[in-house]
């Protein structure tokens, strides 16, 4: 398992983070997202042999936000 930090510049309420915590359920090989409004940041915990950064990354940015790996 790998745990990577993304910044979310564009995270403007707590319904935000939520749905950035539903790519548990959109994403195959995620084990855990934690989504922060007030850090402007999501933790993804998620098996590297199945899901790459960049998948991640795109699913973000499908949702309508901007991601950046810290």
């Amino acid at each position: 398992m790998t745990r990577k930090t993304f910044k979310i510049p564009d995270m403007t309420c707590s319904n935000c983070a939520m749905k950035l915590e539903s790519l548990e359920d959109d994403l195959e090989g995620v084990k855990r997202v934690d989504a922060s409004y007030h850090k402007l940041q999501m933790v993804v915990e998620y098996d590297e042999t199945k899901l790459t950064e960049e998948q991640i990354i795109a699913a973000v940015e499908k949702k309508g936000y901007t991601a950046v790996t810290i």
